[in-house]
């Protein structure tokens, strides 16, 4: 295990190309304490590989200038994990799945005998598809500018149209391109700070002879991180007070989110077998939509004006189904209907 942590230790430092680590941000990488790191460094020292470390605020860890090892690092388990990742299709949309293919060809390849046949293995046990069952693929008109931009560090104008069908206007800087559950998004730097842009919303884009250069030390998983945290506690609310028998509950377990079910079950069931929950539906038409189709075993508490809307949208739907179903309930299929049998009975 230490074998494979000093080595992770090393091919780090040679990754940064120069630049300074601290033992804290290795520690933190490595999962382990500084004290750990500080241990691992005095063996990789004794062990000729040149490093060095500078005390001070502007200090850090780094490999002498110019050194490199050739050892690739690679476990089985590593060697698995590359093998069995297939080109997602996410990568055919800015162009690199071809090459994709190839670098792992080159891979295994390079890999020592023993590890080819443990990627082989693995490829042929795991295949990982990232796409829904029955969502399509949303179309990102303009995602090959969008890369471009990212690509060159070079803005971009775009034509947006946000969740709420509002139009704007906008000069961004593309730092990087994010894809959730088969859907890109861009994250770009704005007047107002970092931003998310969904693809499918861009309606037009521009690229720019302008440059812009990236904020230091920007990464795009810790930002991606913090703004869709921010999203998340920022999200439109609509929380709905409901009604549920065990039965509606179940119906309702199926349209939400697997995280708020935990939360229903801490409920009491009252005398009549029913139980109140909360649920953000986020907006009305959401809660309408979900709620219309659980049934009877679900009913709105609060607020009272989705009392009203639902209540105002079974009326219309008896209108359109009720009058037809009463005209069509006594013919039948097979058998006669219960009370002409009791009529024809008496009339013998």
């Amino acid at each position: 295990m230490r074998a494979d942590r000093l080595l992770s230790v090393m091919l780090l430092l040679q990754r940064a190309k120069g630049r300074q680590l601290t033992a804290e941000d290795l520690a933190r990488r490595l999962e382990v304490s500084a004290r750990t790191i500080y241990r691992d460094l005095d063996a990789l020292s004794s062990a000729g590989v040149p490093v060095y470390a500078q005390r001070g605020p502007n200090g850090g860890i780094a490999l002498a200038e110019g050194w490199q090892t050739s050892l690739t690092g690679l476990t089985q388990a590593e060697a698995q994990a590359l093998a069995a990742v297939a080109a997602p299709g996410a990568l055919a949309d800015i162009g690199l799945s071809a090459a994709l293919e190839r670098g792992l060809i080159k891979l295994s390849a390079a890999l020592p005998a023993v590890h080819r046949s443990a990627a082989e293995h693995a490829r042929q046990r795991l295949h990982v598809d990232a796409s829904g069952w029955f969502q399509g693929k949303e179309v990102v008109p303009h995602l090959d500018v969008l890369r471009e931009g990212v690509w060159q560090d070079r803005k971009v104008w775009l034509a947006y149209r946000d969740f709420d069908g509002e139009a704007s206007e906008r000069v961004v800087e593309p730092y990087g391109l994010v894809i959730k559950a088969d859907r890109w998004y861009l994250v770009a730097g704005t007047e107002r700070g970092p931003s998310i842009f969904r693809g499918a919303r861009v309606e037009g884009a521009r690229l720019l002879e302008a440059a812009f250069e990236r904020p230091e030390g920007f990464d795009l998983a810790a930002c991606w991180k913090a703004l869709s945290r921010r999203f998340a506690e920022r999200r439109a609310s609509y929380v709905v007070t409901l009604r549920v028998t065990g039965e509606g509950e179940e119906a309702l377990r199926r349209v939400r989110p697997g995280g708020e079910h935990e939360r229903w079950g801490r409920g009491k069931r009252g005398r009549d077998g029913t139980s109140a929950v909360t649920v953000d539906f986020e907006r009305e038409s959401i809660a309408i939509s979900q709620i219309v189709g659980l049934g009877r075993g679900v009913e709105v508490v609060e607020p009272a004006a989705l009392r009203a809307r639902l209540r105002a949208i079974a009326k219309d739907l008896r209108a359109v189904y009720g009058a037809r179903g009463a005209a069509a309930s006594p013919k039948t299929y097979g058998s006669a209907p219960a009370g002409s049998l009791a009529r024809s009975k008496r009339a013998r």
